[in-house]
């Protein structure tokens, strides 16, 4: 029987990783991660999984969707230590893009790991959340909106 798909939120800061280049790139590794939760966070993704790409910093919005290409393996951008990375593929893009500002005025969306652990860069979101998240930026009708 099949795994459920896992979702997630991964940030980057669009001056250093853009949307446009995960896009142009296609499979990319999401390296640089140094923070122990977010680092657990990635070791949890599993080949399939589905995230979303948010621009942080700049622009703060969800502006597209990648999925998880490879599963966690030692981050090469690492000097030391135990950090890992996943490589993610894009999916898709947002219709409209979802705002901080927005996410934060949903109340249902109060407890959003996003709102709650805001520096985090690799986050879990529910099931509820991602079909709440995909609704308001307008792609219900991709596959991976489900």
């Amino acid at each position: 029987m099949p795994t459920a798909v896992a979702h997630w939120l991964v940030k980057s800061e669009p001056d250093a990783f853009s949307w446009d280049q995960q896009v142009a790139n296609g499979v990319e590794p999401w390296t640089g991660v140094r923070n122990h939760m977010a680092k657990n966070n990635l070791k949890a993704m599993k080949r399939g999984d589905l995230a979303f790409f948010y621009h942080s910093n700049v622009g703060k919005e969800i502006v597209g969707v990648v999925r998880v290409a490879r599963e966690a393996y030692p981050d090469p951008s690492a000097e030391s230590g135990d950090w890992v990375c996943v490589d993610m593929e894009a999916v898709g893009p947002m219709p409209r893009p979802v705002t901080l500002v927005e996410i934060k005025a949903t109340p249902e969306l109060a407890d959003l790991a996003l709102v709650r652990m805001s520096r985090l860069s690799v986050l879990p979101v529910s099931a509820a959340h991602w079909k709440l998240l995909c609704r308001m930026g307008g792609c219900r009708r991709q596959a991976w909106a489900r």
